[in-house]
């Protein structure tokens, strides 16, 4: 499986299903708005965690040849297709039930045997029990650090000691060309050690994951 970033909590899972590429892409931004410019992507399946301008640019996703129109997830509920089983977890974009942002949706995927989680824009600064049934223990954390509009980075390392991942990849942080107001990813970073591996993108199978250590990559976009 292949993991790519593009910036906000945009990306680009692959892997492989009866010989043919199965993609997956999440919380496709409108690159007007945010500032950044997203490459021309295809999908099998499209993934948005909540409505905005900067997650849900279901326009600029095309099908695939396998799957010309893409299979469109968007909230709560169970999923499969092309032997991806998807969950949703209902959350909120806020810390006060949804009045102030909305609705968020956590997505569980279970990819080669692989558990990652995609928090969305997760306000929340802590998780319910039912909540965290569906995600602990996730194999791989896709979790928000740049605060303001979501959790911050230490709301952020707190919601870590509660999931307990075996690999983290931070998003929704500032980075150069972003036009939106968010922290960038430097605090997080230290406050986890200053042991961020940096890559543009990362292939991994199940027999890689780490047993003992956490691994905290940093994804270029």
């Amino acid at each position: 499986m292949q993991i790519q970033w593009y910036g906000q909590s945009c990306f680009r899972l692959q892997t492989k299903f009866n010989g043919h590429d199965v993609v997956i892409v999440t919380d496709p931004y409108l690159n007007e708005y945010v500032g950044l410019k997203k490459p021309k992507l295809a999908a099998d399946i499209v993934t948005l965690s909540h409505e905005h301008k900067d997650h849900a640019d279901l326009k600029s996703i095309k099908g695939t040849t396998e799957t010309p129109e893409p299979f469109i997830i968007k909230g709560p509920g169970e999923y499969e297709f092309k032997n991806i089983f998807t969950y949703g977890v209902p959350s909120f974009h806020d810390n006060n039930s949804g009045q102030d942002r909305g609705p968020n949706t956590i997505y569980v995927f279970y990819i080669e045997g692989i558990k990652i989680a995609h928090l969305g824009d997760l306000g929340q600064t802590e998780l319910t029990t039912a909540q965290l049934e569906l995600v602990e223990g996730v194999d791989i954390l896709l979790i928000p650090v740049g605060g303001k509009y979501t959790i911050n980075a230490a709301e952020a390392i707190k919601l870590i000691g509660q999931i307990d991942p075996r690999i983290i990849i931070p998003m929704h942080y500032k980075i150069p060309g972003l036009k939106i107001d968010l922290e960038s990813a430097d605090k997080f970073i230290k406050e986890m050690g200053n042991n961020a591996e940096t890559m543009d993108k990362l292939k991994i199978t199940k027999k890689d994951l780490p047993q003992e250590e956490t691994r905290l990559i940093v994804l270029n976009n």
